[in-house]
């Protein structure tokens, strides 16, 4: 009989095998989504299993090239947010069209734009864990153009101790509470002692303000939109001049959103838009108005879901059930999806794993094996729950991207 193992040996031996079976499983899941990803390609969207995640290439390059030209005529940079879309092919068409760089919400996020070659990732949300900062100082040390925002000194004083350790400087920007009282130091004189302090640390450099508004973004009806946000940003703005005054050289403002991207800039407001949903849209924002119209248009929809009618029933005929439930669509709002085609159809949860469809009056009910798109309701976390996107040219499959770091 063998000898048994001290515990040390035991433990390593055991890590080793434990890190052996995940990297086999790793590798297993790897291959099993590449052959899915070939296996898609070319083929019609009938062909597809579902629910499935659709984007549709011609709207999503209309959207991204409206939006670059705006901000060009505009005169304000933009730095849309990654957050929608966790996808670098989608990312490096934002920058082609003239993005200074993308946005990211999570580390894991970031990480994996720098991975892809996407440069001038700012990291919007605030961290505090000594991991997080641990890797982001490793991320600018690859990309020195990575930058972070902060709103509170301890925070600051974290990240100064790991750029030091790493040899790094790191661009930060100052993140402002405009009246979320969600992340974000206060403007004004608080937000002029954290610069004063980020000055004292090493290894840190600050380049400006972020300042956002996720209240005014979705305020429905435009002028009330644009007064809510005007009145949001106004402390940023002063506090801009505050900072120049005592002396700090940091021109940025970055903020603002698709609800509010034909408002924020000029007069002396952002400077870099943080447009995130522009590319995809959803139904939370074609419910706010437009500047002219009741739905908000100014970018179409191209993200949608496909499902299949998977069941009827003789007790209920009035109803048919999909297979694209709350694993397909997010549910934290209360906007339902919406059939892409206008047809007159009510979607209701109806579980994990389906939906239930009843038609308006005079309107017909889809039959059972029949296929649907539907606009989604919160494009971000709809995109969260899905591995894979299907770029879609009219209704073949011309490519399969990644969703990219689903966790941060």
């Amino acid at each position: 009989m063998p000898a048994p193992l001290p515990r040390r040996a035991f433990l390593a031996r055991t890590a080793a095998l434990a890190g052996a079976s995940l990297a086999t499983t790793s590798r297993t899941r790897a291959a099993a989504a590449s052959t899915a990803t070939d296996d898609a390609v070319g083929r019609h969207k009938s062909e597809l299993p579902t629910p499935a995640l659709l984007v549709d290439l011609d709207t999503l390059d209309a959207n991204i090239a409206k939006m670059a030209a705006h901000c060009r005529a505009a005169g304000c940079a933009h730095r849309p947010h990654a957050k929608t879309h966790k996808c670098p092919e989608i990312a490096r068409r934002q920058i082609a069209a003239g993005a200074s760089g993308v946005c990211c919400a999570t580390v894991g996020e970031a990480e994996a734009m720098v991975a892809a070659g996407v440069r001038g990732v700012l990291l919007t949300s605030p961290i505090f864990d000594p991991r997080k900062f641990a890797r982001m100082a490793a991320l600018v040390g690859r990309a020195p153009d990575t930058l972070l925002s902060l709103g509170h000194a301890l925070a600051a004083e974290r990240l100064s101790a790991e750029a030091k350790r790493r040899g790094v400087t790191v661009d930060v920007l100052i993140d402002l509470d405009v009246g979320d009282h969600r992340t974000g130091i206060t403007p004004g004189e608080p937000a002029l002692a954290l610069a004063r302090a980020i000055a004292r640390l090493p290894g840190l450099r600050l380049r400006g303000l972020q300042a956002y508004s996720g209240a005014a973004s979705h305020t429905a009806g435009f002028e009330k939109r644009r007064a809510f946000s005007r009145a949001a940003l106004a402390p940023a703005v002063e506090t801009r001049a505050l900072l120049r005054r005592a002396g700090f050289d940091a021109p940025l403002l970055s903020g603002g959103s698709t609800g509010t991207y034909n408002i924020d800039p000029g007069e002396g407001g952002l400077t870099e838009l943080q447009v995130g949903s522009y590319v995809f849209m959803d139904v939370n924002y074609r419910v706010i108005g437009g500047q002219a119209d009741a739905l908000y248009a100014d970018f179409a929809p191209s993200l949608s879901v496909l499902a299949t009618v998977v069941n009827t029933s003789p007790a209920k005929p009035e109803q048919v059930v999909i297979d694209a439930g709350t694993k397909a669509f997010s549910s934290d709002s209360q906007d339902k999806p919406e059939s892409k085609d206008g047809r007159a159809l009510t979607y209701r949860r109806f579980g994990d794993e389906f939906g239930a469809l009843t038609a308006a009056p005079g309107a017909a009910l889809p039959k059972i094996g029949d296929r649907l798109e539907f606009l989604v309701p919160h494009c971000d976390p709809t995109v969260n729950l899905y591995d894979r996107l299907h770029a879609m040219r009219g209704d073949k499959v011309e490519a399969v991207w990644p969703i990219m770091a689903r966790r941060g």
